[in-house]
């Protein structure tokens, strides 16, 4: 299954908002408009759509909230979609999507993190779609992170398009596109220092198609057909995988269970290497984070990269699942670079 990659955006281009999960409450309206109003500045149209009610843990009725994924993803004139934020349970709405549809349609980009990494994750790993691990629309990082990449730069990027980020404290990210046009950005420090080594190893320098998500969502995944990584992972025998992974809020016991569950039904299966998410999640009386991600994946014997600001702690970095991801660890150097092709 090859990987496809939307087309970049442009200007007039559209950019669907639904809500999969949970919607906006009313007191979040006026963030929702400066969020749109940031994405309109950039030179695109804005469809809000029909599913975005913020009194429940749901926008609207599962099926309602499918269908308009659905349309959204496959309408021809919608070149990306943003959810306002994650929520609790999009996992209602995987069978009643319109894979068949979507796997057909001309591919749009799909955006989010936390719960929408429910849909992201098999979005990619059943169609060969590329979906992007990034900010949602309301927790996007318009004015907290001033420098480097956010999901509005991905989904401009053309296929063949590389970018680079570091570690915080190298606080650089390289961007070249079509092997040419190459600028540096910055990054702001963010959190309490570098990526790190779990394991205890040395030099890192792997290679692989990435994939992964948000711990306590995807983990619902591992053994379903809508986590079938085994499948991927044979698709793309000869890259190989990188896996990423996030905590947003369980504590140290509830992810070293999941991370267990997940290893056991095949999630990690000949992973080249582990990214794990910088957290704020609190640890346990005697477990720690970072021991409970060895504790569960150290027996693994590939490198496990911790601290890298993928998840719910800024800098937000982006992670496409698809991309082709060249990871490189070693004194004085930790970067990720993710190719679109």
């Amino acid at each position: 299954m090859a990987i496809r990659f939307p087309a970049p955006l442009k200007p007039g281009d559209r950019v669907g908002v639904t809500s999969p999960s949970m919607g906006v409450r009313q007191v979040e309206h006026g963030r929702l408009a400066r969020a749109v109003a940031a994405v309109r500045d950039r030179g695109y149209d804005v469809v809000i759509g029909a599913c975005m009610e913020g009194t429940s843990h749901v926008s609207a009725p599962a099926m309602a909230r499918a269908a308009e994924l659905t349309a959204m993803l496959t309408d021809e004139s919608i070149r990306a979609v943003v959810p306002p934020r994650g929520g609790e349970t999009a996992i209602d709405l995987l069978p009643l999507l319109d894979w068949d549809a979507i796997a057909a349609a001309e591919p749009t980009w799909f955006v989010g993190f936390s719960d929408i990494s429910t849909l992201l994750t098999p979005l990619t790993l059943r169609t060969g779609i590329a979906t992007l691990h990034s900010n949602n629309l309301l927790n996007a990082p318009y004015r907290a992170l001033r420098r480097g990449l956010t999901w509005l730069d991905i989904v401009a990027m053309p296929a063949g398009s590389s970018f680079g980020q570091s570690s915080p404290d190298m606080e650089s990210a390289v961007v070249r596109q079509d092997g040419q046009a190459r600028r540096q950005l910055s990054l702001d420090r963010a959190g309490d220092g570098a990526w790190v080594r779990l394991d205890g190893g040395g030099a890192v320098d792997v290679s692989g198609r990435l994939i992964g998500g948000c711990i306590e969502t995807v983990r619902h995944l591992a053994g379903t057909p809508y986590g079938d990584v085994a499948r991927f992972r044979r698709d793309q025998a000869s890259r190989g995988l990188i896996i990423y992974v996030e905590a947003a809020g369980d504590d140290a016991y509830a992810i070293c269970r999941s991370l267990h569950g997940m290893r056991l039904a095949g999630f990690f299966a000949e992973a080249k290497a582990v990214i794990v998410g910088r957290t704020v999640a609190p640890d346990s009386d005697t477990l720690t984070q970072k021991e409970a991600v060895l504790d569960a994946l150290g027996s693994l014997g590939v490198p496990i990269i911790a601290d890298v600001g993928c998840g719910h702690v800024p800098p937000y970095l982006p992670i496409v699942n698809g991309a082709l991801g060249h990871l490189q660890v070693s004194a004085g150097l930790a970067s990720l670079t993710q190719s679109l092709s």
